[in-house]
């Protein structure tokens, strides 16, 4: 059996230069309506491409917080083969278009007819990237860097790794890849890694209570490797179901495993804000079962054994991974005392201890719920940075606003990155100073390389500091330009701001362009288009460079 590796929170890590270049991308029709003249013209296009059958209808949202909208979300098709990421999404109120996003693909000419059946699709995925495939082929035409199409098969294959595959459907070629890995009733109590003791909803079973809440309505189970990376494998891989023996348990209803005490809080805590701020049901809105995994690695293992780090100093979600593609959350334990990272001189705590990096790896199943924002380039970066905000916005919805453990504030992962090596620092990311963790407060600097699926935890700096600086204010460091922000007991306008634009208003290929529209749509639709939460998104993406 192949080990699946699942590297997240490490690209979370990644320290690289930054390099000036411009983007590639294919060549797209995009659609950015939301003045009358626009949203008249696109109306018309996107009702006439929809008789045509080159979009159709794949999902109607409505957002609770604007009664009366309905949100279509249309994917493009070529002779009824779907166009890979090129997604309308349209914004009505009684029938009446009030914005309008989209990233599609411009006409195209490319025959549909595959050469190779769904069979050899399967052979050749598995011969070229991987021993399991978690989400069988699709035919699908895919949009290149270069501004060709290419008709394509796509899977999801694990081995060394979670990827998503796109072989060409004539011969077999591997044309792209990029990793699917998005990083980072019994009432008992624990005490966390902070010191904090936190009630828990537990189940009592055969004379013990497990860590099955039954309280919230989602199925929310944390399960408990216990160091056995076979197991963590096999059923990250999906080969075989969970066990009763797999959940976290205990015999008195008192927790001293702090990864199964925090792990448990955090994911209840994440689904509580998702439905107390924005009336959210879960990672889907339909309830759909939390899976945690924990203790896959000790710390000591971490130092130990050959791919544990892998385990150790992460935290990740994974969508396609778990029995039957439930999708699942895991924590690493981090690391000894008196070791640290070579990379950045910081030593790792359990990655459940910090309540922003549970709710940033929850956010990226929310996002595959909804907008399904690619992981790759622009839209990975913007899926990122989602993650980062939402865990951010958690962090200041239950904790008191400082700069201590167990604190909320800008910075991402700073309970269990800690600094060790004089002259490291605290935390992963900041929302506030991005340039401070090596990443692009500015599009300008933006990264433009390959690495990190194209820089998507190293970009998200910049939609992250546009987060920042819409709330508290102030100027960008590397254009100067100074924003009003709505201010610290606003910070409610702007969250719900980027949720309706990230959960409901981008194409799945969204690029930041794209985000700046949708979020100052979306702060016009819920406070007004003079109001300070649309100035403040407004000045902000001008701050970073993002017009």
């Amino acid at each position: 059996m192949k080990r699946l590796i699942a590297s997240v929170a490490a690209a979370a890590l990644l320290v690289v230069p930054l390099e000036r270049g411009s983007a590639q991308g294919p060549s797209t029709l995009q659609i950015r309506a939301t003045s009358l003249d626009d949203l008249r013209r696109w109306d018309s296009y996107v009702s006439a491409r929809e008789r045509a059958g080159e979009l159709k209808i794949v999902r109607v949202d409505r957002d609770p917080s604007i009664a009366g909208r309905a949100i279509e979300r249309l994917q493009q098709y070529h002779q009824g083969v779907p166009v890979w990421g090129a997604q309308v999404v349209r914004d009505a109120s009684s029938g009446v278009a009030e914005s309008i996003f989209g990233e599609i693909s411009a006409p195209l000419t490319i025959a549909t007819d595959p050469v190779l059946s769904l069979n050899d699709a399967r052979t050749h995925l598995l011969d070229s990237a991987g021993a399991t495939l978690l989400r069988q082929p699709q035919l699908v035409v895919l949009p290149m860097a270069g501004g060709e199409a290419r008709l394509a098969y796509s899977g999801v294959v694990s081995s060394d790794g979670v990827f998503r595959v796109f072989i060409d459907a004539k011969g077999g070629a591997e044309l792209l890849r990029y990793s699917e890995i998005q990083t980072q009733s019994a009432v008992g109590t624990g005490v966390g890694l902070n010191g904090d003791t936190k009630k828990l909803s537990m189940a009592q079973q055969a004379g013990q209570y497990v860590a099955d809440d039954r309280l919230r309505p989602p199925s929310l189970t944390t399960y408990d490797m216990r160091a056995d990376l076979g197991r963590l494998f096999s059923l990250l891989n999906g080969f075989v179901p969970f066990a009763p023996s797999d959940v976290a348990s205990d015999a008195d209803n008192v927790w001293t495993d702090v990864s199964a005490v925090d792990a448990h809080a955090h994911i209840g805590w994440t689904y509580d804000y998702y439905f107390k701020r924005h009336g959210r049901h879960g990672l889907d809105d339909h309830d759909r079962p939390i899976v945690t995994l924990i203790n896959g690695v000790t710390p000591e293992g971490a130092v130990t054994l050959p791919i544990s780090s892998q385990y150790s100093i992460n935290a990740f979600w994974c969508d396609a991974c778990g029995p039957g593609g439930v999708g699942t959350m895991y924590f690493g334990n981090g690391i000894p005392a008196n070791y640290y990272l070579v990379s950045s001189g910081q030593n790792v705590v359990q990655l459940a201890g910090a309540l922003d990096v549970a709710a940033h790896e929850l956010t990226h199943g929310v996002t595959s719920s909804s907008s399904n924002l690619i992981y790759l380039n622009e839209s990975g970066a913007l899926n990122e940075s989602f993650s980062d905000i939402m865990g951010t916005a958690v962090e200041f919805y239950f904790q008191t606003p400082g700069a201590g453990r167990a604190q909320a504030d800008y910075l991402l992962g700073e309970d269990v990155f800690r600094a060790f090596r004089p002259g490291s620092v605290n935390g992963i990311r900041s929302l506030e100073n991005p340039l401070a963790y090596n990443q692009p407060d500015h599009y300008s600097i933006r990264f433009t390389g390959r690495e990190d699926n194209g820089g998507v935890h190293i970009n998200s700096g910049i939609p992250n500091h546009v987060f920042y600086l819409a709330i508290e204010g102030g100027s960008n460091r590397t254009s100067g330009l100074t924003v009003q922000g709505v201010g610290a007991a606003n910070r409610e306008q702007i969250e719900k701001v980027f949720y309706r634009a990230f959960v409901f208003l981008l194409p799945a290929n969204a690029t930041f362009s794209t985000a700046r529209a949708a979020t100052i749509q979306a702060a016009r639709d819920l406070y007004g288009a003079t109001s300070a939460p649309a100035a403040a998104i407004t000045q902000a993406w001008t701050a970073v460079g993002v017009n």
